[in-house]
């Protein structure tokens, strides 16, 4: 197996570059630069020399000796002095060292995978822990990163295999007394997980929609002051705003962080019947994304009817408060108006759902857990009927069983595996 390397920190200038290397080189090959390694998890300083025996740098080195490491092999960190001269003076008398080459994307973390450092739930978590960009999400990440799914998925996996095995023993002993029932037990345990699974198979949606943002739609009729609104809540012109009717034709989103949620805000073409065959095509686009939101929030003019009604739960404001004295939650995208009483509300909103995510995230997740809990589902009919079901409701725990192997990587997943490495820097 080669040994690989590269850059773990970002490009460019900085205060500290780290290099990692990991394999069974790794050690070798960073004597060459440095000459003696220090104790495995002793950090050490050290003058890094090229070929010529040149000066590069003077660094901190630290060794990790497998299988404890992150990789699962012997790994080495040399902390350089940011400069991209330094940094690159140092891949390349790595990069003529034999066995040595160039790391992939995500491929420390691969073979961290491979040598079961990590499972594949617990990858994903580092991608999504790496790419989150809000408190919410990096709460999210660290708990599947830190193993929370892998657990309860083996203690599901614990459950439905004593499920099994008590059938098993039925199974093997059919022509002897057998003392005890089973069944009753059997029941309880498939029961058991099935409504776990049920529970997290709900969650999982809430819990895709903070990896991935929620969405909220300002709707209105033209002239509602929805890019206006947009506009102050962005601190800056993301929408055209204008008296024109019509001027919105396609939904302009701004990304934000409120309060530690990922949100995206749709700033939607105004809602009204009009002849204009571009306006329409805008306006059938405004109402499909308002509907697929996550929340909408519709600033109301006196008199006009919308062709999109509010659902339970969306918000209700009237439009332009600054220029109507009695109108009931005035706001207005021009003065500031109840938009942080709005924005505390939306807070409010996705915070409540956000109670019912839980550590599914993904939809490979999903189909898992699906497949599981339809599984065990037809296990429950079947254990009803008595021992002549026992071996075909074996079968469908095993079913279960397998599919959460392939929740934690176990099995099933070498067609996904470079898609979820591809997202990785080349340091991790």
């Amino acid at each position: 197996m080669h040994t690989i390397f590269a850059l773990a920190t970002a490009q460019g200038k900085a205060g500290v570059a780290v290099i990692r290397i990991s394999g069974p080189q790794a050690f070798a090959a960073a004597s060459v630069l440095a000459g003696s390694m220090p104790q495995p998890r002793k950090t050490g300083v050290r003058k890094l020399r090229d070929r010529a025996g040149a000066l590069i740098d003077e660094a901190m080195v630290i060794c990790f000796a497998g299988p404890a490491s992150f990789t699962g092999e012997d790994v080495v960190e040399l902390h350089l002095h940011g400069s991209p001269a330094i940094v690159r003076s140092v891949m390349t008398e790595l990069s003529v060292i034999d066995g040595l080459r160039l790391a992939e994307p995500g491929e420390f973390t691969r073979r961290a995978l491979e040598n079961e450092r990590l499972d594949l739930a617990q990858v994903e978590g580092l991608s999504d822990l790496i790419e989150a960009e809000t408190e919410a999400q990096r709460q999210q990440a660290m708990k599947v990163f830190s193993g929370g799914l892998s657990e309860q998925a083996e203690l599901w996996r614990s459950q439905i295999i004593r499920a099994a095995a008590l059938l098993e023993a039925t199974i093997d002993f059919a022509d002897e007394e057998v003392p005890e029932d089973v069944t009753p037990e059997v029941q309880t345990l498939l029961r058991s997980v099935r409504e776990d699974l049920q529970q997290e198979i709900v969650g999982s949606e809430v819990a895709e929609r903070l990896h991935l943002g929620f969405e909220v739609a300002i709707v209105g009729a033209p002239n509602a002051g929805k890019s206006t609104l947009l506009n102050y809540i962005a601190k800056r012109d993301a929408a055209i705003t204008s008296d024109i009717a019509g001027t919105t034709r396609d939904v302009i989103e701004v990304r934000m962080d409120l309060k530690g949620l990922p949100v995206t805000l749709l700033d939607t073409a105004g809602l009204r019947e009009t002849d204009d065959q571009i306006e329409g095509i805008g306006i059938e686009r405004a109402i499909q994304r308002a509907k697929a939101a996550d929340l909408r929030i519709f600033l109301n003019q006196s008199g006009e009817p919308l062709l999109l009604a509010p659902e339970s739960g969306d918000l209700q404001y009237s439009a332009k408060g600054d220029t109507r004295d009695d109108a009931p939650k005035p706001i207005s995208g021009l003065t500031g108006l109840g938009v942080i009483d709005m924005l505390d509300s939306v807070h409010a909103i996705l915070s409540d759902r956000l109670q019912q995510a839980n550590l599914a995230s993904k939809e490979r997740h999903r189909v898992a857990l699906l497949i599981a809990k339809d599984a065990i589902a037809f296990a429950e009919e079947q254990v009803q009927h008595g021992a002549e079901r026992y071996e075909l409701v074996a079968e469908e725990i095993r079913t279960a069983a397998r599919a959460l192997d392939s929740l934690l990587g176990r099995i099933d997943v070498e067609v996904i595996l470079d898609e979820i490495f591809s997202s990785f820097c080349l340091g991790k």
